[in-house]
């Protein structure tokens, strides 16, 4: 059996199943598609559910992919153990009603003696102990022994999710030879030993399980295959396991580089190493598929994988970032396979790098907090931290809960989970009452309208139909037949013009009427789940279910969110073009005012780039790019390049929106006919409102004009104040009067250093002598703390063993400062204890170091009281 990379595997198993007439598909991203059920692709088959339950939609009935996969729910035990890892490649073919076991066995056996080389007499099958069909195809068939063939029950080969669709697996099995087995004379394919090896599972998915438990034969039953590519690679370089296959190994030596360490000869050491190699092969797909990191989500599994990462590099005693270096070799070893690794190889970086600066700015405090609540533990002999301490740790230094249970646990104690979760509730319940308003209107009540058909949306060719009413909700009554003047509430009709709320956009304002007479305005635009358009109005003359009415949209109002959605999708166009092809929509607003778009990236924009974003948006509606809407199948708008919008969901058939050759994308909302429409860009704010996610406002044609009206008015004020009426030299006439300014504040301090030192040699006749003390103490009522520093460093200066202690009220602000020479600090002055005596009396505090201190006060007539008890004080400290 020849040796084989894990790169040439990949290819030779994706080669064969072309040659079976398989489409070879590309990965699936790991962020799944219209699938809330899973926070990431964790199998070949996941992003593939749909194709399985209406094989009609599939590219083709038979497909192969190598698939990036994580699963994160042994996490724990990365590291600890060579058989755990959060990043793997799952190889598979699939048949969608289209090949069955008979193919898929011989295939399977071929590809591995034949195409691999895996020798027969390594090689062992599993089945369901009730699919006789398997067991007669694998001898007559593919002409397997048949003491190779074991029966095993249903926990281990019959796969089954609750009710739907499910079947029998078939397994392969390799065996690595004795040196791998347990001794026991039972030992066998099943035992838990690391002999034999389950490499590939063939699963026969050919049942519909209902409710009642009863497998019902599918028509078309379906092939999932799946097998582990690093486990392959194991059986094919005949290592140990997959932190010793090529292309994980080239991970882990540039690690163990960095950390001037070896593999292999210190197993704490060995821990932190495989947690590191596997977690940055996980970091690094994880952002090239576009997950960044954050509190919450996938996010929240990214930044945890980081964090814990960074931390045993630690371990390892890296003191500085270096994950983002190691992000480079993970790159190489799989940019062939995945490309786009290659593309995005500074932004994935960069990302790693910034999350790697926000973990070093957090751990290090933290981990200090941690070892005094692990010490204080120890100490009173408590076996685990409580849960206060933890959401302490979460709360105020952003030490993630697991980082503190995994530390906690090296110390030997546990940590009060239960304790955790109920503080974090308390902090949750406290915030939702302080948002609470009592808002009892809110319209987003559920409404039913008996025997009415979702409304049918007209608007994308008009802005006025006539309609019939087919429900009304009145505020205060719920659903109604009628509503009257004076009332607001919602009208439902069987068609509109109005564009409701959705997809970022805002919904339509407008009027509607009965029999040309003004009925009343519409102020909002929503729309329910079941598809009813609820019209918000404010009522001026009845209306009833089964009126006829003619709805009219504002035209004015519809064309300023037109152009501001317009110009949203050109803006999304320019960024990618200025900051990378990282860039995807994170969310959105467009009204009649302004826009607002949220993208993914991971620094503030500069000056430049803002500048050059605007430039090319301003270019494109210069350009008068004619903008036009079609309505496309789903696979053809993909083909074309058309972007997704963040958090929508899409049927077979798309309305793509083209504006020119320069931005496609899929959208249902309302936008201009041409470019030019937009009249021009003008973007008014940048920044963050999440970790990896930035913000830009913008406006558009009107919106343009008032903000340039607005800037023209402040210069003209400005212009004023300046008293200049060159508006073209008002910059070289405010640069004039900082230069004025500044050189009077120069004099002004000047002045007061001469009226300071001029005041310290009148007040140093007043110095009084405990023992060999100097001691003088000043009431300098109109001086800063900065002054009063300066006098008692002259009177330190200038007389030998000196304490100075002085009080001021100045601009209402109370201030107290003492300051002693080295001599009196020897002599037993300690000018904190002091502070803090004398600032009681004036009902403040303060304090500081033996021979510097200040504070405050708060009643302005113990000043004098204050002062005078210095004496006392320093007699008791010098006896």
């Amino acid at each position: 059996m020849k040796s084989m990379g894990v790169n040439e595997i990949r290819e030779k198993f994706l080669s064969f199943f072309e040659s079976k007439n398989c489409l070879r598909l590309g990965s699936f991203p790991l962020v799944p598609k219209n699938d809330a059920s899973l926070l990431l692709i964790n199998s070949g088959m996941a992003p593939m559910k749909a194709w399985f339950q209406n094989p009609e939609t599939a590219p083709r009935r038979r497909v192969t992919t190598c698939q990036k996969c994580i699963r994160t729910g042994d996490i724990d035990n990365v590291g600890k153990t060579a058989r755990h890892g959060t990043f793997f490649e799952m190889l598979g073919n699939f048949s969608f009603g289209d090949y069955f076991k008979k193919e898929a066995t011989a295939w399977a056996w071929e590809f591995f003696t034949e195409v691999l080389g895996i020798p027969k007499e390594r090689l062992w099958i599993s089945i369901y102990e009730e699919d006789d069909e398997a067991r007669d195809i694998w001898i007559n068939e593919v002409g397997i022994d048949p003491e190779r063939i074991v029966k095993l029950g249903k926990d281990d080969n019959f796969w089954e999710h609750g009710t739907g669709p499910c079947g029998p697996c078939s397994e392969i099995y390799y065996d690595r030879g004795e040196e791998y087995g347990c001794d026991s004379p039972t030992c066998g394919v099943g035992c838990d030993c690391d002999r034999y090896m389950e490499v590939w599972n063939l699963v026969f998915t050919q049942f519909d399980k209902d409710e009642d438990g009863n497998y019902t034969p599918l028509p078309n039953p379906n092939i999932d295959t799946g097998m582990g590519l690093e486990r392959l690679a194991v059986v094919m370089q005949g290592v140990d396991n997959l932190f010793e296959v090529d292309t994980v190994q080239d991970v882990m030596k540039h690690i163990s580089k960095i950390a001037g360490i070896e593999y292999k000869n210190n197993e704490k050491n060995d821990v932190s190493l495989r947690v590191i190699t596997d977690h940055i092969r996980s970091t690094v797909m994880m952002v090239s598929d576009g997950v960044i990191p954050s509190n919450e989500g996938r996010g929240y599994v990214l930044r945890r994988l980081l964090r814990r990462a960074a931390r045993h590099g630690k371990l390892l005693n890296i003191d500085r970032q270096f994950l983002y270096e190691v992000a480079d070799t993970v790159i190489d070893c799989s940019k062939d396979a995945y490309p786009e690794l290659e593309e995005k190889r500074s932004y994935i970086k960069k990302i790693i790098q910034k999350e790697e600066e926000r973990f070093d700015a957090t751990i290090d405090n933290g981990i200090v907090v941690l070892n005094g609540y692990i010490e204080e533990a120890k100490k009173n002999g408590a076996s685990s931290l409580t849960g206060e301490q933890a959401f302490k740790l979460h709360d105020t230094y952003g030490f993630p809960l697991d980082l503190t249970i995994e530390m906690a646990q090296e110390k030997g104690l546990s940590v009060d989970i239960d304790g955790f979760n109920e503080a974090m509730r308390t902090q949750k319940e406290t915030a939702r009452k302080a948002r609470e308003d009592g808002s009892s209107w809110d319209g987003d009540e559920v409404y039913t309208f008996d025997d009415a058909e979702p409304t049918e949306f007209v608007g994308y060719t008009t802005l006025e139909a006539d309609a019939k009413v087919v429900g009304i909700v009145a505020e205060g009554e719920g659903v109604t037949d009628a509503i009257g003047a004076g009332q607001s509430g919602f009208i439902v009709t069987d068609k509109t013009p109005f564009y409701a709320e959705m997809g970022g956009q805002a919904g339509d304002i407008g009027a509607i009427s009965v029999n040309g007479k003004l009925a009343g305005t519409i102020v909002n635009t929503t729309k329910t789940g079941d598809g009813f358009y609820l019209h918000e109005v404010v009522i001026e003359n009845p209306v009833s279910v089964g009126d006829t009415v003619t709805l009219s949209v504002d035209k004015k109002n519809r064309l300023a969110i037109a152009r501001n959605h317009s110009a949203t999708h050109l803006l999304h166009k320019a960024l990618k073009e200025t900051l990378g092809e990282h860039v995807a929509q994170a969310g959105s607003l467009v009204d009649s005012s302004r826009l607002r778009f949220d993208f993914s990236h991971f620094e503030a924009m500069t000056t430049e780039q803002i500048k050059e974003t605007e430039k090319r948006v301003n270019d494109a509606i210069l350009s008068a790019l004619d903008i036009n809407v079609q309505e496309l199948p789903i696979d053809e708008a993909r083909e074309l390049g058309a972007t997704a919008q963040f958090g929508e969901k899409y049927g077979d058939v798309v309305r793509v929106v083209s504006m020119g050759d320069y931005s496609i994308e899929f959208c249902g909302g309302t936008h201009l006919t041409n470019t030019a429409q937009c009249g021009l860009f003008k973007i008014t704010s940048e920044g963050g409102v999440a970790a990896g996610v930035r913000r830009i406002e913008a406006v558009t044609g009107q919106g343009v004009l008032d903000y340039i009206a607005s800037k023209d008015e402040l210069i003209e004020k400005t212009a004023v104040v300046l008293k200049t009426n060159l508006l073209g030299e008002i910059d070289k006439k405010a640069q004039s009067v900082m230069e004025h300014s500044r050189e009077l504040e120069k004099q002004i301090g000047d002045f007061k250093e001469k009226m300071a030192a001029a005041k310290v040699n009148n007040i140093m006749a007043g110095v009084k002598h405990i023992g060999d003390i100097n001691l003088l103490t000043a009431q300098v009522d109109g001086m800063g703390v900065d002054e009063m520093k300066a006098m008692a460093d002259k009177v330190k200066a200038e007389v030998p063993n000196s304490v100075a202690v002085m009080g001021a009220e100045t601009d209402g602000k109370i201030t107290f400062i003492a300051m002693a020479s080295k001599d009196a600090v020897k002599m037993g002055v300690h000018c904190g204890n002091i502070i803090k005596e004398i600032t009681a009396i004036a009902g403040g505090r303060g304090g500081g170091k033996p021979d510097m201190a200040q504070g405050g006060g708060n009643d302005a007539s113990k000043i004098d009281d204050a002062l005078a008890k210095v004496d006392d004080i320093v007699t008791g400290q010098t006896a």
